[in-house]
């Protein structure tokens, strides 16, 4: 017997940043296998660059997407933080125009994660076995912005907020602000090792539900 995981994204999920095999997913994958007992099988679906948009459309027009989630136990979903990134390259060099074009930015992402969770569960609805997704919180990529501290923190409060049985949340925000230095690779925006270690640690902080 072996459990299927399906991990989606964006560059989080690739491990971008990081040394092959070092990205949040394969180390998550292996804590899984010590605390499970069992073999799981892993289909990585993470896309560079990947917005909540760009997910939603593909979990609803893209038949390997839909038929990896509906036939995974396990689930775990980085996405938003590229929602973030665009909306603040897009306000450019120009401070007053920050607030608004991160406010509509965070307004539609909320509105593409419900469409996501929303397909999710569809997806899900005749699975007999247990799963369980666990998605994975943001951290700020600009922390000497406020508004994006701003943002990032409504984010993961409206992320929090589909924790049931089935699904929880992992926070990592606390972990990364103020160590961005030890955690973030040389770009300054994407995990190192260690970082991914930490995003990893905290999932398996979670447990795994109805799976153990």
């Amino acid at each position: 017997m072996s459990i299927q995981y399906t991990a989606i994204g964006d560059s989080l999920t690739t491990g971008f940043g990081a040394l092959p095999g070092n990205g949040f997913v394969p180390v998550y994958r292996r804590m899984a296998e010590a605390r499970l007992r069992v073999p799981i099988e892993l289909s990585n679906l993470g896309v560079n660059g990947l917005t909540t948009d760009g997910l939603e459309q593909r979990l609803k027009g893209d038949y390997n997407y839909r038929l990896a989630i509906s036939e995974a136990e396990l689930i775990t979903l980085s996405i938003g933080g590229n929602d973030l990134i665009k909306a603040a390259k897009a306000a450019g060099s120009r401070p007053g125009d920050l607030a608004p074009v991160l406010q509509k930015a965070l307004r539609e992402c909320k509105r593409n994660l419900n469409d996501i969770m929303g397909t999710l569960s569809q997806l899900k609805a005749g699975m007999r076995r247990p799963y369980i997704i666990r998605i994975v919180g943001l951290y700020n990529p600009y922390p000497q912005l406020t508004e994006a501290t701003e943002w990032v923190r409504q984010f993961n409060r409206y992320a929090a907020g589909y924790s049931s049985p089935v699904c929880r949340f992992a926070s990592i925000y606390n972990e990364f602000a103020g160590n961005e230095r030890g955690l973030l690779s040389i770009d300054h925006l994407h995990p190192n090792g260690r970082g991914y270690r930490v995003i990893a640690g905290k999932l398996d902080t979670l447990g795994y539900g109805r799976l153990g």
